[in-house]
């Protein structure tokens, strides 16, 4: 069965959410899902899933948040031909570069040779309606991306 691997960092719990909606979605299209905490998880567990999903939130005025530095350097080191990726996060448009960690992270993955499976999602603060719709849709395409492949 087709696997995705979800790994968040979340300060306030607006991109754990985010995730959760993400990984409900891709449960409800038949794909096992596993979610897990970005201290909690080698950038090397992407190797083992078909679909690899990054959530992250963007701290303060564009940085990495501390807690998922060292995974996102790792990430780096690795071959990732032939899996599907997608990354979402959450910003607040308060700062100068909203949601800049999402697109970070998407230009790490095209990095590595994964093949962008959806259009990247980016959260202000916490989802809401329009935004679980959004979140909906991406998991469909990072399905439909990987049947395709």
């Amino acid at each position: 069965m087709t696997l995705a691997k979800i790994v968040y960092a979340s300060l306030t719990g607006n991109t754990e959410e985010i995730a959760d909606v993400v990984c409900e979605a891709l449960e409800n299209l038949s794909i096992d899902v596993e979610m897990e905490e970005c201290t909690q998880v080698d950038a090397a567990d992407f190797e083992d899933a078909d679909i690899c999903v990054v959530a992250c939130y963007t701290y303060d005025d564009g940085n990495l948040p501390d807690e998922i530095i060292d995974f996102h350097e790792d990430l780096l080191e690795l071959n990732l031909d032939g899996k599907i990726y997608g990354v979402v996060g959450s910003g607040d448009t308060f700062y100068d570069y909203f949601c800049k960690c999402v697109d970070d992270f998407d230009a790490s993955f095209e990095k590595t040779g994964a093949t962008k499976g959806a259009e990247s999602v980016k959260v202000e603060l916490a989802a809401e309606e329009e935004d679980i719709i959004a979140l909906e849709s991406f998991a469909e395409s990072l399905v439909e991306t990987y049947n395709n492949l």
